[in-house]
């Protein structure tokens, strides 16, 4: 593995470094990702159980037990439960748009990592086959044969910078979809429940009015 890391040049050290870092981000979003995700309809149910029977205080700590975005954001409505449907839904609104940066973190990174990677190997390529028409270039000026092995070089370099690349870059380019999808399903998972949340409270408003 070394021996191939060296002939596929300086360029394979930047495309290992980019590996790593993927897998981290990778690793790291995934466990944070499971510990957020709930079974919201379950969540909902005893929330929405606790409110109609006025037990606001149990629903607000159910939320602060509870992990992740979606009891967050339900609590930050909770918390306005005597307020306009306006007032609530902006709150909830606001709690949300916290949450949703906190849910795509470093993901950007992982798109960045995917794109430059080929690129990285095609560099690789490009400078593979510079030094074999380098050394063509020398082999012409002395008058000498040009035999395989005097291309190899850089011709190990252009491929292997090239498979490094597309190596990075293809399990990087599924993970990041794959995180994409799960913000996704987080999202709606949210917004959802927020709703539910947010026409409760306001029946409930209502029916205290009549």
């Amino acid at each position: 593995m070394w021996d191939m890391i060296q002939k596929g040049g300086p360029v394979m050290y930047l495309i290992i470094i980019l590996s790593i870092i993927a897998l981290g981000v990778v690793i790291e979003r995934i466990y944070n990702f499971n510990r957020a995700r709930i079974d919201s309809q379950k969540f909902m149910d005893q929330i929405i159980n606790s409110l109609k029977r006025n037990k606001i205080i149990e629903a607000i700590e159910m939320c602060g037990q509870a992990p992740g975005p979606i009891a967050h954001i339900i609590k930050a409505g909770i918390l306005k439960h005597d307020r306009s449907k306006l007032e609530i839904k902006e709150a909830v609104d606001e709690a949300a748009q916290l949450e949703i940066p906190r849910l795509e973190k470093h993901l950007p990174i992982l798109a960045t990592i995917a794109h430059i990677a080929p690129l990285l190997g095609l560099l690789g390529t490009v400078n593979g086959m510079i030094k074999a028409f380098q050394i063509i270039q020398q082999k012409a000026f002395t008058m000498t044969p040009v035999n395989p092995g005097d291309l190899s070089g850089g011709i190990w370099e252009s491929l292997l910078a090239t498979l490094a690349g597309l190596s990075v870059a293809i399990p990087t380019y599924v993970a990041y979809n794959y995180l994409i999808n799960q913000v996704d399903t987080l999202v709606f998972d949210m917004e959802r429940s927020a709703t539910d949340l947010v026409n409760l409270l306001s029946s409930r408003r209502d029916t205290y009015e009549v």
